[in-house]
């Protein structure tokens, strides 16, 4: 018997759901995740955007709500895409108007390739954004929710401290700049990590990561394997290593086909969750991560905002015939940030595409 809402009613909670997924046991239908949304979040709810980062009830309670009422898995966190530039000494506003959807960077903290090397490694508990996202996380954690820390893959982080044009370049003129800069943001990396572990214990712990700088719109293959993987591969290790049991997500942003051999390699956990850009064809992200890791992804969050109804139903409805038998399980997601002027109703179709499509009994 289906809803009042016409959709069918689901046999499993959200967490239920999850931890099914991951054990590798039967689930009623493919779970929905929101791609962060703190935009679209707030405003479903009332609140602002900057609430999202400076009240971490009312955010944490957006999420939760959101989740809720679009039948998605429920996920509160807290980031920001240029992490990293504020929190080693550079200068950042929170976001203060209705269409701005993260922290704004003023100031790089480096600006020249001396500033490189005086770079130091940020306290862990003071610096950036990261005590509002201490703050967050536990009051993620009284209410007995997965604790997320959301760890940037490393190129995306040395970028936000020296702007991308420098980092591309040195990457060719300066390579010895490049990978002090990428150790450096590892480091710091897995020194959050620990923080977060210390403070909740490992178990409570999942790890979040993005990646849009190693994208092959901005770096090549090669400097991929150079730059980007040893230091991929060593904060992985060294995450997992503490005992946090998976990474969840890894989103490998924009045009990545062909990093995915690299990417490949890393250690995701038992069981990691690995998104993808509409730009990378599910069929090839499955090839890949099928057996290993929860495929997760990809309608192209412009369509998601700019599109009809029709428009956003359509890419749903391919996206899960493709990842629909995904050898470890499959999530429907955007594939990237919701923004906060998304349409509500098209938010919606994501929900009403699984409930046509998305069963499993």
């Amino acid at each position: 018997m289906r809803k009042a809402d016409g959709l069918r009613p689901d046999e499993m909670t959200s967490a239920e759901r999850f931890d099914a997924l991951f054990a590798g046991k039967p689930i009623d239908r493919i779970p929905l995740l929101m791609f962060s949304g703190y935009g679209f979040c707030a405003r479903n709810v009332g609140y602002t955007l900057a609430d999202m980062y400076n009240d971490a009830e009312k955010s944490v309670n957006a999420q939760v709500w959101t989740a809720e009422q679009y039948g998605f898995q429920v996920s509160p966190s807290l980031s920001y895409a240029s992490y990293g530039a504020w929190e080693f000494g550079g200068e950042a506003r929170l976001p203060r108007t209705e269409f701005e959807q993260a922290p704004q960077v003023k100031h790089f903290p480096v600006q020249s390739e001396e500033d490189v090397w005086k770079l130091k490694l940020p306290d862990v508990i003071t610096s950036g954004l990261l005590p509002k996202m201490m703050e967050l996380s536990k009051v993620v954690a009284q209410r007995g929710l997965p604790v997320q820390i959301g760890l940037g893959a490393p190129i995306m982080r040395a970028g936000n401290l020296c702007g991308v044009e420098n980092l591309c370049r040195w990457m060719i003129k300066k390579p010895e700049l490049v990978h002090h800069l990428v150790k450096l943001v590892t480091d710091h990396g897995v020194q959050v990590a620990q923080h977060w572990v210390d403070t909740f214990g490992a178990d409570r712990v999942v790890a979040r990561e993005g990646s849009a700088t190693e994208s092959n719109q901005m770096i090549s293959p090669r400097h991929f394997e150079t730059f980007a993987l040893p230091h991929l591969k060593e904060m992985h290790e060294k995450v997992l290593a503490m005992g946090v049991k998976r990474f969840l997500n890894c989103h490998i942003c924009g045009e990545e086909e062909m990093n995915l051999p690299f990417w490949a390699q890393l250690p995701m956990g038992d069981v990691g969750l690995v998104s993808f850009d509409h730009e990378v064809d599910l069929d090839i992200a499955i090839k890949y991560f099928g057996d290993k890791c929860v495929i997760a992804g990809n309608v192209d969050s412009t369509i998601l905002m700019t599109g009809t109804p029709k428009q956003v139903y359509e890419l749903c409805r391919r996206a899960i015939e493709k990842g629909k038998h995904a050898p470890r399980g499959f999530v429907l997601s955007a594939d990237c940030e919701t923004s906060p002027a998304t349409p509500p109703y098209n938010v919606y179709m994501m929900r009403k595409a699984v409930d046509d499509f998305g069963w499993y009994r």
